[in-house]
């Protein structure tokens, strides 16, 4: 039954840029570049909307700053908003029973400590 949950899912995916260039356009779709992990877009992000609206962000590149995350494309997440987000993640009741939200917190952990971008894919 779990394969079907999974199969189900509709993913949002999340991982770290190694090495940010400002002049790039990440609107390519490469999440094994970055070593996502993904979480079920439909159970968490609609609820943690109004919270993510509030976090600095870009749409596909650098030249392009917005808030919150790019439902259907692409997202850069700079160091800066990272805290915020991971208070989203960690501060979330489901984070006992989800280990992909364990796996998400890790990777936003990884990021704050090493100052880097973090990069979403949306649905």
């Amino acid at each position: 039954m779990q394969t079907q949950r999974v199969k189900d899912m509709i993913k949002t995916e999340f991982g770290i840029i190694d090495n940010f260039d400002v002049t790039k356009n990440y609107s390519s779709y490469e999440p094994e570049k970055y070593h996502c992990v993904y979480i079920d877009d439909d159970q968490y992000i609609d609820d943690w909307w109004e919270r993510l609206a509030l976090m600095k962000t870009y749409f596909h590149c650098f030249s392009r700053p917005e808030f919150g995350l790019a439902r259907w494309g692409v997202t850069l997440i700079p160091p800066e908003s990272l805290p915020a987000f991971q208070d989203i993640v960690v501060s979330d009741a489901r984070i006992n029973k989800d280990k992909q939200l364990v796996l998400l917190a890790q990777m936003i952990q990884k990021a704050i400590e090493e100052k880097k971008y973090m990069i979403h894919f949306g649905v």
